[in-house]
């Protein structure tokens, strides 16, 4: 019997960048929930994501600026992403896109704010590790972030695993996810149940197949 295939680990840009684009996913229930709604969620997720986020954007609380500047660059993550996806985007997302051109102004923007450079870890008894951090202290918190996002975001669409990124078609899905084996169509098995039982009642409504 063969074994079952493993997910494939997506780089941090990717990680960070599709963790900020599932901000807003299916809530169980029908409906879609948003995470960053308030500067208490962005303070939340932040520290929820401070190991990938670089050296000295935290300690971090957020205002109502900074929930602003993000919320702006996950409008237009999301709008990138539906074009880097085969096939059409979510149905949930399309009717809320931005013009490709817009959003690529906004990352652009975000990641021009706080320009970062090449940095060298050592640590004892470790290997060397390259990151980067801001080109000059002092930014502020809000930009510093959006800048790290943007960063993140331009990494992950300009390399390798974007080809592997998907929308889920799932009834009410908003995720996206990256596709681990040939046959994943959904992001979740439960986006897959969901799928295949929506299916099922399109074949067997009344009028089908007539």
């Amino acid at each position: 019997m063969a074994a079952a295939p493993q997910p494939l680990a997506p780089d941090p840009a990717a990680d960070l960048a599709l963790r900020l684009a599932l901000t807003i996913r299916h809530d169980g229930q029908g409906g879609v929930a948003d995470d960053l709604v308030d500067p208490d969620g962005l303070t939340r997720w932040v520290h929820a994501h401070a190991a990938a986020l670089p050296a000295g954007e935290l300690p971090f609380t957020a205002d109502d600026a900074a929930l602003a500047a993000v919320r702006d660059l996950r409008a237009a993550v999301r709008a990138l992403f539906a074009r880097a996806v085969p096939g059409e985007p979510s149905r949930a997302d399309a009717r809320h896109l931005m013009p490709v051109e817009e959003a690529l102004r906004r990352l652009n923007a975000a990641a021009a704010a706080v320009p970062v450079v090449p940095h060298l870890t050592w640590p004892p008894g470790d290997g060397p590790a390259a990151g980067h951090r801001a080109a000059a202290a002092g930014a502020p918190a809000a930009a510093a972030l959006t800048a790290a996002l943007a960063h993140a975001a331009i990494a992950f669409l300009a390399g390798p695993d974007r080809t592997r990124l998907r929308a889920c078609h799932a009834p009410r899905c908003v995720r996206y996810f990256l596709k681990d084996h040939p046959r994943q169509e959904w992001c979740s098995p439960s986006c897959g149940n969901r799928a295949r039982v929506a299916r099922h009642h399109d074949r067997h409504r009344p009028g089908a197949g007539t």
